[in-house]
């Protein structure tokens, strides 16, 4: 049993009677997945609402016949998978489920990973007791990335659930399609169950929800992974390789802080040439899901053929003579600690602007709060009922977290609060109970003032913010009307019991961070609102935690996937290769404090940067022997990288890697600056963020992302532009192309920081907010 289950209250039951423990409320299908026992579904997904769209999850409890999936187990409950009336109607709806279905398995593009197929024979349907006309079925490509084939589709409705309830997008229904008249006559000889499958079959297929020909979504690609069939498949993919014939390798994504775990999927590239060649990413579905960077931005690694002995020496002499060593957070805990290890020993700088932030954000917290991190994380926000987001754009900085906030609403009848100044057409669309605040840039203190008024024990605040709390200014101010939310709270609140925070980086990159982490930590102390922070990219919470960042240095410096006077690079672009995530053994950080394991899925052949520290400093022989050195002192573990396991319980509990640890220390009562409403930012404002699916230079590199860089705008802002502008910033200039964000609202813009070669940074500063002027070319 998982450190889940324990934690939980639990109930005991009995599958075909052996006893087994449950958690209290949890469906039947869960309980008997975590303690391991069969029983057959293919609607079902598990962080999803139940549809009984397939019914073969019938099972009897106490003496009933229920459908798994959408019973919930109580004390005592005694529950039997098989009897012969349930193995009847499975089997009689298998064969539904079989009718018409193309004999292609042999050249299907699901070559063997198949639900029907494994179900058909699991069930030993071997004949065929129903017939009626086919109808014509057209297949479709529903985006640069989906094609579906309705031949195919079962009407699971999987792909309609996970599109709903985990990825807020709702981008595809179910539909109604023409056909032959169903034959009557089976109603008196079919099971009750099958014959209402064999209704649904014959009526309906999955469509676009807008009405068109084409999805209007996010391109994650996650109907594509919970389909049990071939219908819905990845254009890209398609026909290029089977299944069995590929190799696993389980990974963690490197493109976002949500560090989701992933299967790299390889083989040799063909028969002349035998280089591991990734043909696909696939993920654990169940238990986590996939942005489309993650999904499809996979092929970004540094084909190098060999060693460069000439470069390498070059690199040596560069980092001997180096000041300031310039990098991103796309690196591993490693090679995190190896910087830090040539600061200590070599006396260079160290400069990361993304971590930098993040890590004086912290530290303000941690002397507001007294806790070393933020103690909860994102599975405590899917737990919560009502869940709110400060400083952080929802659909672009971090896919989970968006994911989480709509999972709220649609599966725990939730609320939620969404404060950003650049307004979103998606957010308010995830559920009825959600309030936005499109308030000016500058107003986070005001956000968090409201959030305190509203969920805080007041006798528990100190004076200072106490004396700042007039709720219905603080709601006129964030663009609110108090009368009309007055009203809509109260609904809001009712039956609620579990309440999150998420927030992001626009708190960290702020004027006010050090108030704003105050404002948290009174928050925490005083309600029970749990508060989560999203790190702002791949590794930055872990480079935060390993390394004394600097704020600014000269000198001669070197760059690692960043500019410098000598640059390595896993690019492929810098005067020393270097190897990309997706070649790399090692650790990464997560938003969920995980210390997570990643591993190589294509062979590199060139330096690395073990070697240059080695040639410097000295190292170990292995990038991963520096894994058992990680901090202590900053909840790392002193733990060897090949011991890091990298997966989930049957329950979905996670047994990736592990957690830091955090440590609690006593604070005084918090002094809070007054909120000065001066500081919000008026006129032209653009706003570094990154488009959908791109978060740095290696999903850009990916041939299947394709979102541009170029400056984006709600359609009524890009009307006023045209199709090319030059932004004036107060140290220098962009030309971009103008891109219409068909769910932006509003007059800011955004502007991309996946290019490091534009030092984006540089341009906006300690803020992600900028006053720029805007004027066509």
């Amino acid at each position: 049993m998982s450190e889940l289950q324990s934690a939980e209250n639990m109930v005991s039951i009995k599958i075909d009677g052996k006893a087994c423990q449950a958690k209290e409320g949890e469906y039947i299908l869960n309980a008997a997945r975590a303690n391991d026992i069969f029983i057959p579904a293919i609607c079902y997904l598990t962080r999803c609402s139940p549809t009984l769209a397939c019914r073969i999850c019938l099972v009897e409890a106490d003496g009933k016949q229920v459908y798994a999936c959408n019973a919930k187990v109580k004390e005592g409950m005694e529950i039997t998978v098989n009897t012969p009336n349930i193995l009847e109607e499975r089997r009689a709806i298998m064969e539904v489920y079989d009718v018409n279905h193309p004999l292609q398995c042999g050249v299907c593009d699901q070559s063997g990973e198949c639900e029907l197929q494994n179900y058909t024979l699991e069930l030993a349907v071997d004949s065929q007791s129903y017939a009626i006309p086919d109808t014509k079925r057209e297949s479709a490509n529903w985006s640069s990335v989906l094609h579906y084939d309705p031949g195919l589709c079962i009407v699971c409705e999987r792909c309609v659930t996970v599109c709903k309830d985990m990825i807020g997008d709702a981008a595809i229904k179910t539909t109604k399609r023409g056909g032959a008249d169903l034959d009557k006559g089976y109603k008196d000889t079919m099971p009750k169950d099958a014959y209402a499958m064999w209704n649904k079959l014959q009526k309906s297929l999955i469509a676009p929800s807008n009405g068109t020909d084409s999805t209007n979504c996010s391109d994650c690609g996650e109907c594509v992974a919970v389909c049990p069939v071939g219908a819905l498949v990845s254009r890209d993919f398609q026909y290029r390789s089977n299944a069995w014939d590929l190799k696993r390798i389980p990974a963690t994504c490197a493109h976002c802080s949500s560090g989701c775990q992933i299967y790299y999927e390889t083989k040799p590239a063909s028969i002349s040439d035998r280089t591991e060649k990734i043909y696909r990413v696939t993920n654990e579905f169940h238990y986590v899901s996939l942005c489309g960077a993650g999904r499809f931005g996979y092929d970004f690694e540094n084909a190098v053929k060999g060693k460069d002995a000439e470069a390498f020496a070059k690199a040596v002499e560069a980092f001997n003579q180096a000041k300031v060593i310039n990098f991103t957070s796309v690196i591993t805990n490693e090679e995190a600690l190896m910087l830090q290890t040539l600061k200590e020993q070599k006396g260079v700088k160290l400069i990361n602007r993304e971590a930098r932030a993040f890590q004086i954000f912290l530290n303000f917290y941690q002397a507001a709060s007294g806790n070393s991190l933020y103690k909860h994380d994102f599975k405590d926000v899917m737990a919560s009922d009502f869940v709110m987001s400060v400083g952080t754009s929802l659909r672009n900085d971090n896919p989970n977290a968006r994911y989480a906030f709509n999972n709220v609403q649609k599966l725990n009848k939730g609320a939620g609060l969404y404060f950003h100044p650049v307004g979103d057409k998606l957010v308010p669309e995830f559920g009825k109970s959600i309030e936005c605040f499109a308030h000016q840039a500058g107003h986070e203190e005001a956000a968090l003032l409201l959030i305190i008024d509203l969920f805080a024990d007041h006798d528990k605040l100190p004076s200072s913010v106490k004396d700042q709390l007039n709720r219905e200014s603080l709601i006129n101010m964030l663009g609110g009307d108090a009368e009309k939310f007055g009203d809509a709270f109260d609904k809001m609140m009712k039956k609620k019991e579990r309440f999150s925070l998420i927030v992001g980086e626009d708190l960290y990159f702020h004027e006010k961070a050090e108030n704003l982490a105050k404002l948290i930590a009174v928050l925490e102390a005083s309600s029970d609102v749990q508060v989560v922070m999203i790190p702002p990219k791949t590794n930055s919470l872990g480079v935060a935690l390993i390394c004394d960042l600097d704020d600014e240095a000269e000198g001669y410096t070197v760059g690692y996937n960043a500019p410098g006077d000598f640059t390595i690079s896993a690019l492929g672009d810098g005067d020393l290769d270097m190897p990309a995530m997706n070649q790399q053994e090692g650790t990464l950080t997560n938003m969920n404090k995980r210390v997570v394991p990643t591993n190589a899925a294509v062979e590199y052949h060139g330096y690395e940067l073990n070697d240059i520290v080695r040639e410097v400093i000295g190292a170990p022989k292995l990038t991963i022997d520096w894994t058992q050195y990680l901090p202590e002192a900053k909840g790392f573990q002193a733990v060897a990288f090949d011991t890091l396991p990298n997966g989930y319980h049957n329950d979905g509990s996670e047994n990736r890697g592990y957690a830091l640890q955090i440590t609690t220390s006593e604070v005084g009562e918090i002094e809070v600056a007054k909120f000065d409403e001066s500081i919000s930012l008026e006129g032209q404002i653009a706003y570094r963020c990154n488009p959908q699916r791109q978060f740095n230079d290696f999903s850009d590199k990916a041939h299947q992302i394709f979102e541009a860089f170029a400056l984006y705008a709600s359609p009524a802002k890009a009307e006023t532009l045209g199709k090319r502008v030059v932004v004036e910033f107060d140290n220098g200039n962009l030309e971009l192309d103008v891109v219409v964000d068909e769910r932006m609202e509003g007059d800011i813009v955004a502007i991309p920081d996946f290019k490091s070669a534009y030092n984006i940074y540089e341009l906006f500063g300690a803020s992600r907010y900028q006053k720029v002027i805007i004027r066509e070319v």
